[in-house]
């Protein structure tokens, strides 16, 4: 898989579906979301290309519940001893104490659900494990440890307990799936509980100051990402 360099500190690391991130911490690295099961493999490679070693992953930030972003971290969690951070209202569901709601789908969504599960079955992807989690986010909380000031948000509307992040000095959002892109347009994430509030969630992180867009789906935006995101109509996406 390729490792793209978004800024000094933060790489990308891209998967077919569901993109990680690792950030340089003081002391190691922290991984933004884990990919489907199976991925730890890779992941960690990719690591040891940065430079790292398996002790070296000190946080797992999980923006919230979907196979495809927790996916890998409870092998993770073995392979490093890493903590994982996540949404306190995703956080039951991640630790397997509270089931998955399911999203309201609208036609195109759930084509594009059907076909993402046959792909998943073809790739024989494993069933999901569920993973403790160390520590709960919540709107306005920071992250320790990291060379920045990072700021957590809570962006409720794909799954409940979802969490964005945004590092304000240099600029860079890691929006979890409230936003993707598309051909160099941001656009609503598909398959979201609370179609309303996922919007109001995704202009939200519009107002924000950012540069760089890590999204989990799609090509990241490298440059002058807040202007993307305040050009996206995501109330015409997927209808």
């Amino acid at each position: 898989m390729d490792l793209t360099q978004v800024s000094p500190t933060v790489w990308q690391l891209a998967f077919p579906v569901g993109h990680v991130y690792f950030v340089r911490l003081a002391d190691g690295y922290a991984l933004i979301d884990t990919a489907v099961p199976g991925s730890t493999p890779t992941i960690l490679n990719a690591l040891t290309r940065l430079g790292g070693r398996s002790r070296n992953l000190r946080q797992i930030v999980l923006t919230h519940s979907h196979i495809d972003h927790m996916g890998s971290a409870a092998d993770l969690v073995e392979a490093t001893g890493a903590r994982v951070l996540a949404g306190a209202l995703d956080a039951p569901v991640i630790s397997g104490t509270a089931a998955e709601l399911e999203p309201a789908y609208t036609a195109p969504e759930r084509a594009l659900h059907e076909q993402i599960m046959a792909g998943f079955a073809e790739a024989d992807v494993r069933p999901l494990q569920h993973v403790a989690v160390d520590v709960e986010l919540h709107d306005g909380d920071t992250v320790d440890d990291w060379s920045e000031p990072v700021h957590v948000l809570h962006v409720p509307g794909h799954t409940p307990g979802s969490i964005a992040l945004h590092l304000a000095s240099s600029g860079v959002l890691f929006p979890g799936d409230i936003v993707a892109t598309m051909e160099g347009r941001a656009i609503l994430g598909p398959f979201n509980v609370d179609r309303n509030q996922a919007i109001a969630s995704f202009r939200r992180l519009a107002s924000l100051e950012v540069e760089a867009l890590c999204v989990p789906h799609g090509e990241p935006v490298l440059k002058d990402a807040g202007e993307v995101l305040r050009a996206a109509a995501p109330e015409t996406d997927w209808l």
